[in-house]
């Protein structure tokens, strides 16, 4: 049986098809060392002296998407694969996405308040909003999720834009620099890895360059976004809205951020789905077997 040190809790999807194949082991058995592979996630992580004092590991695989505290580098230097569960949250992510996009846009907040609290027949319609079709979307960040955001958005109308460090052979125009993407886009997605490589990514520069009537959706990570820019921006119209289900601190954002009338707040749902949970929770097990067994990893790196 494979030995796989478990740094998270399991849930119950993960064990049952790991049960009879694996041999679970935890942080404190004097075995744990000999582990072969590893289930963490971005959040617990996995550091350098951690690696090093697992001389048999092969594999880590990540419960989630998310991999920024998982060094990386390390993992290279072994030549350790490293997998994680991407391809089953990209698609729920994504409806998340779109969700975030439309309530931002739309100002889908600002007109619920306007009926609860009988504005809608003391003072009249709310005001006039804008049309979504033939508006541009860039997407920053064009893996998995992003692809499932573009996909998704086309039919509404709307042209999409992309940056990546490297040019995809998709449809949608690639664009080098992330300035450059929101000067271009009337709303901007974030989409990337989070980790140091992406932190600040979406800096002042790139919020004024959406400008405002921008609207900046971010399901990616809190830390790629320089939060306080960002606030600065939303409190002087500087952007115009912003749909967020991620924070620089969780679960406690900003309260700045929380008190803004033009931001759309979620609290990092994106995969949060009975039917989505239990798919992640069988990709650690399948990426754990699949490694073991020699077969291609449904969510390898």
């Amino acid at each position: 049986m494979i030995p796989v040190l478990a740094l998270i809790p399991l849930p119950p999807e993960t064990g049952d098809a790991l049960r009879g194949r694996a041999r679970i082991l935890r942080p404190d058995e004097p075995e744990a060392g000999s582990a072969e592979a590893v289930i963490t996630d971005g959040a617990r992580g996995l550091s350098a002296a951690e690696i090093a004092d697992l001389p048999r590991l092969s594999h880590v695989a990540s419960a989630s998407a998310g991999m920024e505290g998982i060094d990386r580098e390390a993992l290279a230097r072994r030549s350790i694969v490293l997998s994680n569960v991407g391809p089953a949250l990209a698609e729920e992510v994504a409806d998340h996405a779109m969700m975030l996009l439309l309530a931002a846009w739309k100002g889908l907040l600002a007109g619920h308040e306007h009926v609860r609290s009988g504005a809608w027949s003391r003072e009249g319609p709310a005001p006039l909003g804008r049309a979504l079709a033939g508006r541009t979307l860039g997407i920053l960040g064009l893996g998995g999720i992003g692809t499932a955001i573009a996909r998704r958005a086309e039919p509404f109308g709307l042209r999409v834009l992309y940056h990546s460090r490297v040019p995809r052979p998709v449809r949608w125009g690639h664009v080098a620099d992330p300035v450059q993407l929101a000067r271009a886009s009337d709303i901007l997605a974030v989409a990337v890895p989070g980790g140091e490589a992406t932190r600040g990514l979406v800096s002042d520069a790139v919020i004024d360059a959406l400008g405002p009537g921008g609207v900046l959706v971010n399901v990616a990570r809190g830390s790629v976004v320089d939060e306080p820019a960002l606030i600065e921006a939303l409190a002087a119209g500087r952007l115009g809205a912003a749909g967020l289900d991620v924070f620089a601190s969780e679960p406690d954002p900003d309260p700045r951020l929380v008190g803004l009338p033009n931001v759309v707040l979620s609290p990092h749902a994106g995969s949060a789905t009975q039917e989505t949970r239990v798919a992640m929770a069988r990709m650690v097990a399948e990426n754990i077997l699949a490694h073991a067994e020699g077969r291609p990893l449904p969510g390898a790196i």
